[in-house]
């Protein structure tokens, strides 16, 4: 199984299309955003993560998400396994509860266990506007 794609998002909306076939309509895709208020704060952005299992796989894994301040320390965690069909497509809505303790990146690496490879996602927190 394979990761596509994985986005900080503020909504996600699937619809039927003739086929049959699924579009997926994301909005609201960032990189960063303006604090809430003067740091510390806490925030929780949504990060959408889509998986790829091929035909001849089995379809049952796991989604580790680990989230890194700047200095690299974890600064939460989140694991879920799923299932998924071969030959189709899933994914993972995970809710992240990350407190920024400054203005800064905080990157959530996404990877299958046991050994996937990471994909890095950053999140930029900036000053309230």
């Amino acid at each position: 199984m394979d990761i596509l794609s994985a986005l900080f998002a503020e909504n996600i909306d699937l619809r039927p299309v003739p086929g049959p076939s699924t579009r997926i309509d994301l909005t609201g895709i960032m990189f960063s955003l303006p604090a809430p208020s003067q740091p510390p704060v806490a925030v929780s952005p949504h990060l959408i993560v889509f998986i790829r299992c091929r035909p001849d796989e089995e379809g049952q894994g796991v989604l580790e998400v680990i989230f890194r301040d700047e200095a690299g320390e974890q600064v939460a965690r989140n694991v879920s396994p799923f299932q998924v069909e071969p030959g189709k497509f899933t994914y993972r809505l995970i809710r992240g509860e990350l407190e920024y303790h400054a203005y800064g990146t905080i990157e959530a690496h996404c990877r299958l266990l046991p050994d996937g490879p990471a994909t890095v996602v950053p999140l930029t927190l900036l000053p309230p506007v």
